[in-house]
């Protein structure tokens, strides 16, 4: 096999020397000074677009963001009845699992993708697969197929997201794109709060398979604008590539040996959760080997053979970069650990219902909306970042202590506003650290960088979501056995432990001891949570201050001027 790298090449040199041609047109061209002081030509930019054009890309491009958000939500709802239908109540749980793995896997594959096939390509292939895949779900004749089906979804449901993310960056100076990242989290937070009602009511009325069917006119009108209207120029040499040429510059053994790492890290874990299995069964212990084993491939292909990596090594040694990858990851799975585990703490330690549970969130929904729009308009005004980042991360810290501290004699007010700032922080940093890694990395490294971003945020909320699962299991097994003795006592732990309506039932003794256990098992999640959020804030800080462009002109400016600072470096 031939290394793709020559014995000159180093691996933290830019790919392209010079500023890609691609954003600029033919003709009407203008006067630049190059480093050595002589005039050349430089046209000006054309990925220009009128406030109209925009709105039509917006709307095809968040058509499809607020959709996967709502098929996630709908899905949710329909577990029950689906697992009922095919008698296979017990697999159920993977309907959201194979959906959930698949778009970790292949979320960061579109980055790369979306360069070598431009972004409208790249983006009518994610939702071709999550249509097709959707549709299949709909028609599905067992629990097999829907499994199959929600995990080609999951190929396409991943793409979404980067590409439109990505194609909005190309439009939209650096100094403004917090905001519109804001009203995109806007979108994505309304379809996942309209997902539930909506699946319970589509299922009461037309059946499980039409929440399915009924996404695909949604879908076809997203794929018909982002056909239409899409249309980002790429440097040159890719626009006039032909297809061959496009189909080498791909990375299949990258992308292949980083699905099986992922794939494999995160079932070893849903495993663990799920299925309750030890952590030194062969199974699981197998799936981590494997997950190491192609962990050690992805690098050595990466770094020795790929032509044009899907995750460029260099990237990670980038200080802002891997900040923003660990800042990603960590707080992606005290977000998702707490979204999962205070509705628990209301049915399991207060005894309220499912319903008076779930409202408890309704203030961190609404804060994250807020903080994600408030992130961005700070942006927009200050051209600042990085002070921002870290209040942002210090809230989410405030709220998981306040969360810890909770007891019997909490005040209500408490109870209900005690994780608004985990939502507003959260939302406010993930937002402003998109755009920290965006501003923090060359132009052509800029699709790949966003996939890295969602890569970790993907992870962390799979992660957070399976090991506050495990840590909770684990302390709730032991709380239960000491505080529980007697004739009867495995028969009556084992129904606390999967079944919370139980509780209300019991003997009160019994009661008490369940309920006790419970609140020492989701303190100690809690606990897991802050810590997660603490490493979260020490990970904001090596993230570096850079310049963020108010219009496509700065925005060129800052990366030629990155591009020569990078220039000289090398020549020092």
């Amino acid at each position: 096999m031939t290394v793709a790298h020559d014995e000159h090449s180093d691996e933290s040199r830019p790919l392209l020397t010079q500023p890609p041609p691609s954003y600029h047109s033919a003709s009407d061209v203008d006067s630049e000074t190059t480093l050595d002081g002589e005039e050349v030509s430089s046209p000006p930019l054309i990925n220009k677009k009128s406030k109209g054009e925009i709105a039509w890309i917006l709307a095809g491009l968040w058509s499809a963001v607020f959709l996967g958000a709502l098929d996630g939500t709908i899905v949710a709802t329909l577990l029950t009845p689906i697992g009922s239908q095919f008698n296979r109540s017990n697999q159920s749980s993977y309907i959201g699992t194979s959906y959930l793995l698949s778009v970790c896997c292949f979320t960061p594959l579109y980055g790369r993708l979306s360069d070598i096939l431009g972004r409208k390509g790249a983006m009518l292939l994610a939702l071709t697969l999550f249509g097709v895949g959707t549709a299949c779900c709909g028609i599905a004749t067992s629990m097999n197929t829907l499994l199959a089906a929600r995990a080609l979804a999951g190929m396409g449901g991943g793409g979404v997201m980067t590409v439109s993310s990505v194609t909005v960056t190309d439009l939209i100076p650096l100094k403004q794109r917090g905001l519109y990242q804001g009203m995109a989290n806007i979108l994505f937070g309304m379809g996942a709060g309209l997902g539930g009602p909506l699946g319970g009511w589509i299922n009461d009325n037309l059946g499980w398979r039409a929440a399915f069917l009924l996404q695909i006119p949604i879908l076809v009108f997203s794929f018909v604008l982002v056909a239409w209207k899409v249309n980002i120029v790429l440097p040159y040499d890719v626009q006039h590539q032909p297809l061959s040429e496009k189909l080498k510059r791909i990375d299949f053994g990258g992308s292949v040996t980083l699905v099986i790492m992922v794939a494999c890290l995160l079932l070893g874990f849903s495993l663990k959760t799920t299925e309750e299995m030890p952590w030194s069964s062969p199974i699981i212990v197998g799936l981590f080997v494997t997950s190491a084993v192609f962990a050690v491939l992805f690098v050595i292909v990466e770094k020795y053979w790929a032509h044009s990596p899907v995750m460029p090594l260099r990237l990670l040694k980038q200080r802002t970069a891997i900040s923003v990858a660990v800042n990603n990851l960590v707080s992606s799975m005290a977000a998702f650990s707490m979204l999962y585990n205070v509705p628990l703490y209301f049915s399991a330690v207060r005894l309220q219902s499912a319903a008076n549970s779930g409202l408890h969130l309704l203030p961190h929904s609404v804060a994250l909306s807020t903080g994600s729009v408030f992130a961005g308009w700070l942006m927009r005004k200050t051209g600042k970042l990085y002070t921002l980042t870290l209040a942002s991360s210090a809230l989410t810290i405030l709220a998981n202590v306040l969360v810890v501290l909770w007891n019997d004699k909490t005040a209500t007010y408490h109870l209900w506003f005690d994780i608004v700032p985990q939502g507003f922080g959260m939302a406010s940093s993930i937002t402003s650290t998109l755009i920290a890694m965006i501003a923090g990395v060359y132009k052509e490294d800029m699709a790949v960088a966003t996939g890295i971003t969602y890569l970790f945020r993907t992870t962390g909320q799979v992660l957070g979501v399976s090991l506050s699962g495990a840590i909770l299991q684990a302390v709730l097994l032991s709380q239960l056995r000491q505080r529980i003795t007697g004739p009867d006592a495995a028969e009556i732990i084992y129904e606390i432990r999967h079944s919370i309506d139980t509780i209300r039932d019991l003997d009160p003794l019994v009661k008490e001891a369940a309920v006790k256990s419970y609140g020492d098992a989701l303190r100690a999640v809690f606990i897991f949570q802050l810590v997660l959020c603490i490493v979260a804030f020490l990970s904001c800080i090596p993230i570096q201050e850079n310049a963020l462009p108010g219009t496509h002109e700065e925005q060129e400016e800052h990366y030629r001027n990155q591009q020569q600072q990078e220039n000289e470096e090398g020549d020092a």
